[in-house]
């Protein structure tokens, strides 16, 4: 008869754990429900709206003006780069038979490939700069976790430090180029 009870208990112990895990689930439920019906619809903004310093700081406006910001910058390089290489490959001077037609081709081409992975590498830093969006961490510097500014990433998106933290960072890596 002890082997029973102590199975019996084991069944019980059991038991509340499900429940338990059960009563978790339901109440992050419940939280995501509430969360929910917190959050607004998405936000909209007109075309020619313009971030103001008086509104509170990365508010939802922002982060939609900054993300449409982005995603239209983006679209206009990899469209740039298509039509770059789609032209760069029509033209081609390497089969003809003046060395220098050839030679200037050669370069003209190597100056556009320079070009489109430099764009390359911003589309990549868009990229970056979108997820910190979603990340709720876009407009905060990584070093020092301040407010960029306003300014500074109307005029370059993707921005990730303030004026001070990129000046020691480009300071840094002069310091090491010279090593």
């Amino acid at each position: 008869m002890a082997k029973t009870s102590k199975v019996k208990k084991k069944v019980v112990k059991a038991k509340n754990k499900t429940v338990s895990k059960s009563k978790v689930k339901l109440a992050v439920k419940s939280k995501v429900a509430k969360t929910k019906d917190t959050i607004k619809g998405p936000i909209k903004i007109s075309k020619t709206y313009i971030p103001k310093d008086t509104e509170k700081y990365m508010c939802e406006k922002h982060k939609v003006f900054f993300r449409m910001k982005l995603q239209e910058w983006r679209k206009d390089l990899v469209r740039a780069n298509n039509e770059a290489l789609y032209n760069g490959s029509m033209d081609d001077n390497s089969i003809s038979a003046d060395i220098v037609d050839q030679a200037s081709s050669y370069t003209d081409k190597n100056v556009e490939m320079k070009a489109i992975n430099r764009q390359i590498k911003l589309i990549s830093e868009i990229d970056k700069a979108l997820a910190r969006i979603r990340e709720d961490t876009y407009g905060y510097c990584l070093d020092t976790a301040e407010p960029i500014g306003l300014k500074r990433l109307m005029a370059r998106p993707v921005a990730k430090y303030t004026i001070a933290a990129q000046e020691k960072h480009e300071k840094d890596e002069k310091v090491h180029a010279d090593d």
